[in-house]
Parts: structure tokens; C-alpha cells; sequence
């Protein structure tokens, strides 16, 4: 049979780890070659990580990865295997986002990025140009340090392809896939037969879904072998690379790497007969378009890639492919992105202030699943997460056997109740905390709060009151806001030196739990516990949260969740009485279910609030009037105009949601807005007389 044997590889680099990044992208290459693969294929910039970010204008970054590629490039144990690897690349004082193609010591091929990603949480049109020559080429000159090594002065650079002496390769990076008019079109009818597309593509809710159907369609379509391999990992952003590598072959996925895992290299390969796509091209229509295709400039690799080998069997097609649901997204994604935060960040652990509510008690639940991970994962054998577990515990002889044993060494837990509390959250959060093992303490910060009072009743000869009593808006949500607060201070207090109380050294991250429709509402305390290290569901709605505990409740047996999934969503900063107990939703003016559909029309849909209403007129007129309508899309519009600025003090979240609200990268608003947005408003009433009078048409 005329088979071939490609790889697909899955790293998990780290940006600006050049010596890392290096020794991760060789032992891919060794393991490729041990699986008997002609072809491997790594993600985008594995060589200096993706999110190097501005990095990418110094001139060092493209000379530290010649350097990377000359190591690579020198190795003789990784000859004898063609190598595609991604870089970045200055050419003619252009910064490209290149794939490098090679074989031993040669380089054939340096192919720049067609089509580049700029929208959401990407930016890469703000460090690179785009290559516009389509199907042209041009002659690069080798820096010396490649010279030395290979002895070639001049390669290939542009739009080209691989000829070999059995089959075509050709490459399409990332965003390539996702164009309208992908390269791989072009390609196909110009006798490519195998697709390359090494990616840097991030973790977001039902994301793999979209990859999946998009290979599947080029290869069904256009008919061929598509390799996809992807990144994974914590590289140093917002973000999270969620790898599942795969390789389809016309329509079918025969190959599929793990979504979410530790091991910081993963390599999987197929052996496929490439008769399967010219049979599969016999298509009359296909051979007329193919026949008046532009050619694409050939560069030739003088060797074979396939074998004729009658005991090579084809790697049949997977019967299904595996999709984690959105509550095993949330289980294994965030907690994944944590480990590489802690372990690369240098420090011994997480402080989480545990409320007894649902947001607090889902972060500690992702901390306890990445305590499951990382026991799984050195039962299975991984020396690397065993040396990481070591140095984040502080003990060169300790072995992760028990999850709830490694969380009480890593994860530390506070109630931090006021008079305001009750006996219910405070119950709640030291049972869970005891469920899966934190150490855990609770302590009162009345004295805390009555100094602060005291301090402001001595200057102003005021005391202020809350509403229930008495008080203003104004008073009300001060008092409020110091309980809050306090506990922001406290909490880096006991981070830093809890360790020390417990005889370790280091210090611990804290960790915030706001979950994205409070920060898009605004519903949170600027500086109080919004204000962590780190937040691991900030990019996740209150309804899928819920899901998630849910979920938690039997994956990893904890009875406790059922009281949280069951009680009201409270922030306990006023006091209680028997009829009043504060509620978030009320508090809010609005419900979390009402809220992910607000965020979804304002990012997703991209509405302005006159196309939120007219949206919603047609998604929920059956019961509500237009009038209340109108009502709900003012009432969020104002809330979020006023709490925008909000937003620029929030600690990194693990991005999810497509809708996140996140200032610092992927929602880039005003933060000060006309809270009263007369015109658009006024639109809106304009219209809702009309639909009243029965003239509207929306």
C-alpha cells in the first residue's frame, strides 16, 4: 500500500521559554520519529510561544529563535523526518508569522502567515504583516547562525508548497482555516494533497465543535489529509490553549489528541494510504475547476514520504469524535490553566475567600479538580508534573497520591464573616472546605469594619446607616462597600503568611470569583475580593456555574453542593432580619438567566441597545409587553454605562464566554459613557408608541 505515517504534535510552551520551548519541540520530534512518521507538524510560534504580545517587536525575540532553530537544526538525532515548525520571521524589515519546512539540515520552504487573526482576543496584526503575494515567492537570505549549520545561504519564502517525490504538501496557518476563502480551496484543485495548519487556538465554550466541523468540511468538500496541531496550555495570557490535535482525512477524523491535560508534550500519528484522496477526487466537476487552477510555485524535497509497505495498515477512521460537555469544560479547562499559573509563577498555592455561595464555592471545586488532574497525572508516570508538584509543596520527596491530601497543601480557604453573615454560609463553606480537603479558617471582621467607622465618625462627626435603618442609597452602599473591601485586605494579609503559620515557605495567589454577568452588570465592589490574582471564572455565566456544581455534586461526591445549588444568591453585607435577606437579583434589578442573554446580543450579536430591543421584542413578546421590554434593555444599558470603568481593575480571568465583558483584551469599550444614551433610548421609545399604535415595523 501507498501509505505515509504524519504526526501532530501538542505543546504546551510558554512565551519567551526559549530553552523550553526548545527541548519540548525536540522531544516531539524524537517521539514522531520513534512512531515511524514522515511528516510532524507543531503548533503556531511554537518556537518562541504565541503570547509573546509585543514582545514581538524586539529585535532579540526573531534572534533568540534563529537560535532555537539552529539547535534544532544541528541535532542529528532528529534527522531522517521532514519537520514543520512555527516562528516568527523578519523579512525585509517585515515581522512575519512563519512556518518553517525542513529535513535534516536544509530548509526548504519558510512559509509567512496569509491571513491573520486580529479580533477577539487576538491582535496579531499588531506585531505582523500579512504575506498579500499569493502564490508568488521570493529568495531569503539565511541569517549566519543557520549557515553555519546547514551551509545554505538561500531558501524559499512566500506562498509556496512542498513538492516530494510522491505527494504535495502545503500549509494553512490557524485563521487560515477560519476565512472565507481558505488557501486549502486553492490548494486542493492544484493537487495538494496534504493540508498542515499548526495553530495557537484558545479555549472557549463549544470552540472544538467549530474546529472540527470546519476540517471536516474542507476535506469533505475539497477531499485531502488534514493535519491540525495545537498548542495547549497556560503560555503566559488570559487565555488557555486547549490542544486536540487531529488529523481528518476526506470529511473523516481518524486521529484525535486529549482537549485537557498536563503532560507537556503529546504527539499523535496516522498512517494513511493517499490513493484514499486521488480515488476520492474523481469527481467530474472538481476535474474541470481543477484543470484552469493557478499553479502554486512547487518547491522539491528529492525524497519520498510514503512506503510500499503490504504490512502498513491504514489507521481507521474514529467512530465518533469526543466532545466534553460545557460542565466537563469548566471541570478540567480552568483547572488546567491554574496548575500552569501556579507551577510557572513560582509560588506555593491559591487563598480563596470561600462566602458559602456559588461562585466561591465552584472556584474552590476547580482548584480540588486540578489536585484530581495532577494526582492522575503522576500515577500515570509524568516525572515533569511530578518535579512541578514537588517544587509548588516545597518537598523533594513528596509523591500526589490522594487529591484532598494535595489540597490541603496547596489550597487555603477563609470565611471572612461579618454581623451581616449567616450560620447557614458559614456552615456551607467549612463543610465543602472540609469535603475536599483545604485549610481552612474562619474568622469575624466586625472589629475590622467598626475601626474603619470609627475613623470616619471622628472626622466627620457622621454615622452612616443602612437603608433598613434608616439610611441612604448613598450610606447603604458604603457600608457595603467596607465589608467588602476589608476582606480584599485581609485576604492578601493571610496569603502571604499563612504559609508561614503553617511552617512553609513562599506565598500564596488569591483567587477572585466573580463569574462574567456580575462583571458585565457591574454587581461587584471596586478593590474588594474582585480584586485577586487571579479569577478562573470570570469568563463563565452564573447558569453554566451552576451546571458545573451540579455536575461536581457526583463526579467527585460531595453532597455539601446540593445546600448551594439550593440557596439564594447573597452577598450578606446588609444585615438580615425576618423579612430581609438581601438577594443578589434583586439587588441587581435583573436575573442572571436575563443577564447571558444581555451579553450575548451586546458581543455575540453585536447590538447597540435599539437592536437589543428590537431582538428581544421578537424573542420574548409572548410574555412581556414591549413597554417592560423596553424597560429591561434601558435598565442594563444604564448599569453597565455606569460600571464600565469597573472593568479596568479586574485580575486576569480565564477566558469562556464569548461574551466576556474583559477590558484588557477582548472587549475594548469606553469606560466612560452618557449613561443616559438619549438618542439610542429615545429610539427605542419612539418605537415602542409606534408598535402601541400598531405601526411599527421592526
Amino acid at each position: 500500500m501507498d501509505t505515509v505515517t504524519l504526526a501532530v504534535c501538542t505543546l504546551n510552551q510558554w512565551a519567551l521559554d526559549f530553552g523550553g520551548n526548545c527541548g519540548r519541540i525536540k522531544e516531539s520530534i524524537r517521539r514522531a520519529k520513534e512512531a515511524g512518521a514522515a511528516y510532524r507538524l507543531g503548533p503556531e510560534l511554537e518556537v518562541t510561544g504565541y503570547g509573546c504580545n509585543d514582545h514581538f517587536y524586539e529585535n532579540d525575540t526573531y534572534m533568540h529563535a534563529w537560535e532555537v532553530l539552529a539547535d534544532i537544526l544541528a541535532d542529528k538525532e532528529l534527522h531522517g523526518i521532514v519537520c514543520d515548525v512555527g516562528m516568527p520571521i523578519m523579512h525585509k524589515n517585515l515581522r512575519y508569522n512563519c512556518r518553517v519546512i525542513f529535513k535534516d539540515s536544509e530548509i526548504f520552504l519558510i512559509r509567512p502567515k496569509l491571513f491573520l487573526a486580529n479580533d477577539g482576543n487576538y491582535r496579531e496584526m499588531r506585531w505582523f504583516t500579512a504575506w498579500t503575494k499569493t502564490r508568488e515567492v521570493e529568495t531569503f537570505s539565511l541569517p549566519a547562525i543557520i549557515t553555519a549549520v546547514t551551509k545554505q545561504k538561500h531558501c524559499t519564502f512566500g506562498d509556496g508548497v512542498i513538492q516530494t517525490e510522491d505527494t504535495v504538501i502545503g500549509n494553512e496557518t490557524c485563521e487560515e482555516l477560519w476565512t472565507t476563502q481558505s488557501p486549502h480551496i486553492s490548494m486542493a484543485l492544484d493537487g495538494v494533497e496534504i493540508f498542515c495548519n499548526g495553530s495557537g487556538s484558545h479555549h472557549e465554550f463549544g470552540k472544538l465543535h467549530v474546529r472540527v466541523d470546519l476540517m471536516r468540511s474542507a476535506t469533505a468538500k475539497c477531499g485531502g489529509v488534514y493535519l491540525y496541531s495545537n498548542q495547549h496550555g497556560c503560555d503566559g495570557e488570559r487565555v488557555y490553549y486547549d490542544g486536540c490535535s487531529l488529523i481528518v482525512v476526506n470529511g473523516e477524523v481518524v486521529a484525535q489528541g486529549r482537549q485537557f491535560f498536563l503532560e507537556e508534550v503529546e504527539v499523535l500519528t496516522a498512517t494513511i494510504n493517499l490513493n484514499r484522496v486521488r480515488s476520492y477526487r474523481s469527481v467530474a466537476s472538481r476535474g474541470i475547476q481543477a484543470s484552469t487552477s493557478v499553479a502554486y510555485p512547487r518547491v522539491n524535497l528529492e525524497s519520498s514520504i510514503s512506503k510500499l509497505d503490504l504490512s502498513c495498515y491504514e489507521t481507521p477512521s474514529l467512530s465518533a469524535v469526543h466532545y466534553h460537555t460545557p460542565s466537563e469544560e469548566i471541570r478540567y479547562g480552568p483547572a488546567c490553566w491554574l496548575w500552569d499559573y501556579l507551577r510557572r509563577s513560582k509560588t506555593n498555592g491559591y487563598f480563596l475567600p470561600l462566602s458559602g455561595g456559588i461562585d466561591s464555592c465552584s472556584t474552590a471545586l476547580i482548584v480540588y479538580s486540578m489536585c484530581v488532574i495532577v494526582c492522575d497525572t503522576v500515577r500515570g508516570g509524568d516525572l515533569k508534573t511530578l518535579t512541578d508538584v514537588r517544587s509548588v509543596v516545597g518537598d523533594i520527596a513528596y509523591v500526589p497520591n490522594d487529591p484532598k491530601e494535595l489540597c490541603n497543601r496547596i489550597l487555603h480557604t477563609a470565611y471572612m464573616g461579618t454581623t451581616n453573615s449567616s450560620s447557614e454560609t458559614k456552615t456551607r463553606a467549612a463543610t465543602l472546605a472540609n469535603d475536599i480537603g483545604s485549610y481552612h479558617v474562619n474568622l469575624n471582621m466586625d472589629s475590622i469594619v467598626t475601626a474603619i467607622l470609627s475613623v470616619f465618625q471622628t472626622v466627620t462627626g457622621r454615622t452612616p446607616q443602612f437603608k433598613m435603618n434608616g439610611g441612604t442609597v448613598a450610606e447603604n452602599l458604603a457600608l457595603q462597600n467596607i465589608q467588602a473591601r476589608s476582606r480584599m485586605v485581609l485576604s492578601y494579609l493571610f496569603a502571604q503568611l499563612l504559609p508561614w503559620c503553617r511552617s512553609k515557605q513562599g506565598a500564596l495567589l488569591v483567587l477572585g470569583s466573580a463569574n462574567v454577568d456580575e462583571t458585565l452588570r457591574g454587581y461587584f465592589t471596586k478593590y474588594d475580593c474582585s480584586s485577586a490574582d487571579v479569577n478562573p471564572i470570570g469568563g463563565i455565566s452564573k447558569k453554566d456555574l451552576k451546571g458545573f456544581v451540579e455536575h461536581s455534586k457526583d463526579a467527585f461526591d460531595l453532597p455539601i453542593l446540593h445546600e448551594f445549588l439550593h440557596a439564594t444568591p447573597t452577598a450578606e453585607l446588609e444585615p438580615i432580619s425576618a423579612d430581609y435577606v438581601q438577594s443578589d437579583e434583586v439587588d441587581m434589578g435583573m436575573s442572571y438567566e436575563d443577564l447571558s442573554v444581555y451579553g450575548t446580543l451586546r458581543r455575540v450579536m453585536k447590538c447597540g441597545p435599539y437592536s437589543m430591543f428590537t431582538s428581544l421584542v421578537g424573542k420574548w413578546s409572548a410574555t412581556l409587553s414591549p413597554v417592560s421590554i423596553a424597560e429591561k434593555v434601558k435598565r442594563f444599558f444604564w448599569f453597565y454605562a455606569i460600571n464600565r470603568h469597573k472593568t479596568t481593575i479586574l485580575p486576569p480571568s480565564y477566558h469562556m464566554s464569548p461574551y466576556s465583558p474583559d477590558d484588557n483584551r477582548f472587549d475594548l469599550r469606553p469606560i466612560l459613557y452618557n449613561a443616559g444614551w438619549g438618542w439610542q433610548f429615545g429610539k427605542i421609545d419612539e418605537t415602542v408608541k409606534l408598535m402601541e399604535e400598531g405601526r411599527a415595523q421592526v
